[in-house]
């Protein structure tokens, strides 16, 4: 079933990955009543993961494409945990983004930026979230950003 979110994804040229499995032990998502939390998801497009450090290797730009990227792998979680309906999705809750950077780079908002702009492109006002970014001296297996998400759902 398409929902409206699918449909504006493609609309916006992007394609909902399938769920990634855990890389250790832990769930990819936890229900509890009407919220959904979904673990870190981590920066990689269908080709492999996006690695680097900001500040250093990539830019805040690039950062924000790999925010992206997590994005879209938050919402391919909250599909599979929704049985596949997305129409259950109500809102973005809060983001909680890690930006792999130097100590001096300052630009993490810029960075997770790339999320979010995505969630408000894809859901309008019920895109629009509460958020923090953090700098990590690293992050797993080189990543550039992690972001981790809580939902509202019906």
């Amino acid at each position: 079933m398409t929902h409206a979110i699918e449909t504006r994804l493609t609309e916006l040229g992007h394609t909902l990955p399938e769920a990634p499995a855990p890389a250790a032990n832990y769930v990819p998502f936890v229900r509890c009543g009407d919220t959904l939390y979904v673990s870190g998801q981590i920066s990689q497009r269908p080709d492999g993961l996006i690695t680097g450090k900001l500040g250093e290797s990539m830019s805040a730009e690039e950062g924000a494409e790999a925010a992206q990227y997590c994005a879209l792998s938050l919402l391919a979680q909250a599909k599979a945990a929704l049985g596949g309906d997305l129409s259950r999705l109500k809102r973005v809750v809060k983001l909680v983004g890690f930006v792999n950077s130097t100590p001096d780079f300052i630009d993490q908002p810029k960075v997770v930026n790339g999320a979010s702009n995505l969630f408000g492109e894809v859901m309008g006002t019920a895109g629009a979230h509460a958020r923090s970014a953090v700098s990590a001296a690293s992050l797993p297996m080189g990543v550039a950003v992690e972001i981790e998400a809580i939902f509202e759902i019906e």
